[in-house]
């Protein structure tokens, strides 16, 4: 494998990971349709809570990629059995999918780190090129 590709499977589910996570954050304004100023504040941090943990995560999986891959992907199958089986397909598609696919890429990394015996192969050759 190249160090191009390598980069990439290394950068991927990082860079998509934050992007998930502010995907989440978003789903957490609709507290402002019931709440108004000050009131808003604790329900808006309740609602934040599961992106800060998955930012959490994130962070710890930056340099441990196989934290990231089981905890996005106990993500990805933890929520499909929470909403069960009676909802629109493009929920498990639009949460579950990007989460699933985020798992499997520091999966990916991980593998590739693993097997190629270095702490961090994909910065090994960067200053080669």
């Amino acid at each position: 494998m190249n160090n191009r590709a390598k980069q990439s499977i290394y950068w991927a589910p990082r860079i998509l990971s934050l992007l998930f996570v502010a995907f989440l954050s978003i789903f957490s304004f609709d507290v402002f349709d019931e709440y108004q100023g000050w009131a808003a504040i604790l329900p808006l941090c309740l609602h934040l809570l599961p992106s800060l943990v998955l930012l959490a995560v994130v962070i710890l999986a930056w340099k441990y990629d196989l934290i990231g891959a089981v905890v996005f992907l106990a993500a990805a199958i933890g929520y499909s059995c929470w909403a069960g089986c009676d909802r629109p397909g493009s929920w498990y598609v639009l949460i579950s999918g990007p989460a699933f696919l985020v798992g499997i890429l520091f999966f990916l990394s991980w593998f590739i780190k693993r097997r190629s015996g270095l702490r961090n192969p994909f910065r090994s050759n960067l200053n080669k090129s």
